[in-house]
């Protein structure tokens, strides 16, 4: 069945590869990007370790090799004006929902980007369900969440939901969530506006909570150089086998945080492609708020840097943990729905490491150590007491005011 998809954020790292997966599959497929992931890097001064070409490059390109048309809408998801004239014109059946600002780091500098991080995510979200409702609320929306929502709790984390037996009544409610940084809250406030739309206007939604995605390289994206993802290993938006990948290459300890036995969730970018294909395959019911895990494997910091340090010969160093996290902790998380509908994973093997190992290598050149070792803190600076104090009068003033 051929059906309109809309890509928002198609420019990324997972946008880009999932427009084309799904123009490969046969659908008609339009991507909705603003670059603001090629400004955060000019922000930053860190750049993808694999060079990727300009939008218009990428979708011309695409267009000679598979004979299809991308078709292309620059703009801002924050401009509700923008979004609902996009839908309008497209006319999407599934609605992909990859524009958001995706760095934990990045959410922490300080007050200003923990702020740009919640209006873009949580703003950008809502104008696209009220546009949705607008425009045609049969609209599937698939949401890219991650599995950071649920935090670390010591119980077992179920999928989505959690069945409790309180003081005699029984319900299933929301499992409770505990993100880790402003960027995680944002994806809680998302799901929760979401849930909220599908029940009260009968919007349909499926919620993807994503673990760590490693690798870069789709049958899609190797076509042709001009077609290749984002591979980030710098601080702030690098993932962390990424950035022990590259330390390897660039014959560097690879740097844990801590102890290393934070544990998280884990998958090839192919399972993602996989997922997204599912969960646009097999729809939410009209009112249905659907959540799935979507991860693979998992894996504590210090058994990543172990593997790739056994691939690779260096050694493993552990640095302070820049972040407020548990370093141990209870870890098992269900991950059955995808499973069900027929996702067959692709395991981190040594061959998948020796793979991410050799791409590295292959742009060694590129290489910046200097953007690897962390910066942002979790915990704010403390601001320096002003050199005066307020008179007396200033101050009963200030308690008169808020009378």
């Amino acid at each position: 069945m051929i059906v309109r998809v809309l890509v928002l954020g198609g420019d990324g790292y997972l946008g880009w590869p999932t427009a084309l997966h799904f123009a490969a599959a046969g659908h008609e497929v339009a991507v909705v990007d603003n670059y603001l992931r090629r400004r955060y890097d000019d922000e930053l001064g860190t750049a993808s370790l694999v060079p990727i070409s300009p939008l218009s490059i990428r979708i011309g390109c695409w267009r000679e090799v598979s004979g299809t048309v991308i078709d292309c809408f620059i703009g801002d998801i924050t401009d509700p004006e923008f979004l609902t004239n996009t839908l309008q014109w497209f006319k999407p059946q599934t609605i992909i929902h990859l524009a958001e600002q995706r760095s934990a780091p990045y959410s922490m500098v300080d007050r200003a980007h923990a702020v740009h991080t919640q209006v873009n995510n949580v703003v950008g979200t809502l104008n696209l369900l009220w546009a949705i409702a607008e425009v045609d609320s049969t609209i599937h929306l698939i949401k890219l969440g991650t599995m950071g929502e649920y935090g670390t709790p010591d119980i077992d984390i179920e999928e989505g939901w959690l069945h409790v037996t309180h003081r005699g009544r029984s319900d299933t409610l929301p499992f409770p969530k505990q993100p880790g940084s402003f960027y995680h809250l944002s994806k809680v406030h998302d799901s929760h506006n979401i849930m909220f739309c599908c029940r009260a206007w009968g919007l349909r939604a499926t919620d993807l909570n994503q673990g760590v995605v490693y690798g870069c390289d789709t049958p899609q994206t190797q076509q042709d150089p001009a077609l290749a993802t984002r591979f980030d290993y710098d601080a702030t938006f690098g993932t962390v086998l990424n950035r022990f990948v590259v330390q390897a290459v660039a014959g560097h300890a690879l740097t844990v945080y801590g102890s290393g036995g934070q544990t998280r969730g884990f998958l090839n970018i192919l399972d993602t492609m996989s997922c997204l294909e599912l969960a646009a395959e097999h729809p939410a019911e009209p009112g249905e708020f659907r959540v799935f895990n979507q991860f693979t494997e998992t894996f504590s910091v210090l058994g990543l840097a172990e593997r790739v340090a056994q691939r690779s010969g260096v050694a493993v160093d552990h640095l302070p943990n820049p972040r407020v996290e548990l370093e141990h902790h209870h870890y098992r998380a269900i991950n059955t729905g995808l499973l069900d509908l027929g996702l067959r994973p692709h395991p981190l093997t040594d061959t998948v490491i020796d793979e991410l190992l050799a791409a590295a290598d292959r742009h060694r050149g590129l290489i910046d150590a200097d953007t690897i070792l962390p910066e942002t803190q979790w915990r704010p600076r403390r601001l320096a007491s002003p050199s005066g104090s307020p008179s007396c009068a200033a101050e009963l003033h200030l308690v008169a005011g808020h009378g």
